[in-house]
């Protein structure tokens, strides 16, 4: 247990905030996981596994699962957000009043807001206050896989190194390891950007392409995100890490990846809400394609994929001329949009 930190809450029953509990549990004497759903919230303390989520996954003994936010939040000196993009402010702003002054905020979600263009600790913050007591943590990291005790990694990101070590110590573990960074924004748009990619492997491997295709795509993909965190201040050696490449090597070819899933779906028919309501789970890459597109054509930033992906989703573009729009495109400097160590591009 960790002398700094006795009660932890988790904000959200998803996959994610479900299988996150597993991480905190032997750090600290009890985890609130809060619930949306009282439903969902009875299932787990009647038979301690999250009847909509990882139903076969035994939570922790010291996991206690309410629909009382004041309650799951008393007390706690960890709170972690692991809720879907778009419920991230809404949420926020409900509990702003229960988070403790001192509580460290770890964001788990990963998002870009429309409009605003911010990135989801921004968010956070806005409603909470205290950014500098916030993280996010990021990377492979699929819940299915989390929950089995398989090995993973994540980056955990903050402005105040303090902050970042603390929530690295509260997460730890022999199959769980967790790097720190002070590149929020580059760990960011790493997490926001690759859902966006995968949609477009997703929609490639429905289409029959093979692992020549979605490798191109892929690294295009590492070009594109170190674009878009170059040009709002991210380091470029970011996205060649866990946070970009590994979250996106995972992301883009794994049968977890609701993304990737997503896009093969796509590729047969299924609209996106018939694909969410299936599987109750959110593409947060269709989100995230509205949005980081809207940056793009505001900052001037070269998004092909992007520009893809937001065409097929949102202008009602086939997929045939999304194709055509990307292989019609004339081949630059591989790496071109993102500063050099030698301040050169």
């Amino acid at each position: 247990m960790s002398a700094s930190c006795r009660k932890a809450c988790v904000v959200g029953s998803g996959s994610w905030g479900t299988a996150f509990t597993g991480l905190v549990a032997p750090h600290v004497d009890e985890v609130a996981l809060w619930c949306r759903s009282e439903e969902v919230a009875l299932g787990i303390a009647e038979t301690g596994r999250n009847p909509r989520h990882l139903t076969g996954y035994e939570l922790a003994a010291n996991v206690r699962a309410t629909s009382d936010a004041a309650s799951a939040l008393d007390g706690a000196g960890l709170v972690v957000l692991a809720l879907p993009s778009a419920h991230l402010r809404a949420t926020c702003s409900r509990i702003a009043g229960s988070v403790p002054e001192g509580a460290t905020v770890v964001v788990l979600t990963k998002g870009m807001e429309p409009g605003t263009h911010k990135l989801m600790l921004d968010v956070a913050a806005d409603e909470l206050g205290g950014a500098g007591r916030m993280a996010v943590l990021s990377g492979p990291n699929h819940a299915e896989e989390i929950c089995q005790g398989q090995v993973s990694a994540a980056v955990v990101a903050a402005n105040d190194a303090q902050v970042a070590a603390r929530v690295q110590e509260l997460v730890f573990s022999p199959s769980f390891r967790a790097y720190v960074s002070g590149d929020v924004t580059g760990v960011e748009v790493c997490g926001t950007v690759k859902n966006i990619v995968a949609i477009a492997c997703g929609l490639a491997a429905g289409l029959g392409a093979g692992d020549n295709t979605l490798a191109v795509l892929m690294t295009r993909g590492i070009a594109e995100i170190g674009r878009i965190s170059a040009a709002l201040g991210g380091d470029p050696l970011t996205p060649m890490g866990l946070a970009g490449m590994g979250d996106l090597v995972a992301t883009c070819t794994s049968e977890h990846s609701r993304n990737r899933t997503f896009g093969e779906a796509l590729a047969r028919g299924e609209s996106l809400s018939d694909y969410e309501s299936r599987t109750r789970m959110v593409v947060e890459g269709s989100r995230a394609a509205m949005s980081v597109n809207e940056l793009a054509l505001v900052r001037g930033i070269e998004a092909p994929i992007t520009a893809a992906v937001h065409g097929v989703l949102v202008d009602g573009v086939d997929l045939d001329s999304a194709k055509a729009s990307l292989l019609g495109r004339l081949p630059r400097e591989e790496f071109y949009g993102m500063t050099t160590p030698a301040g050169k591009e």
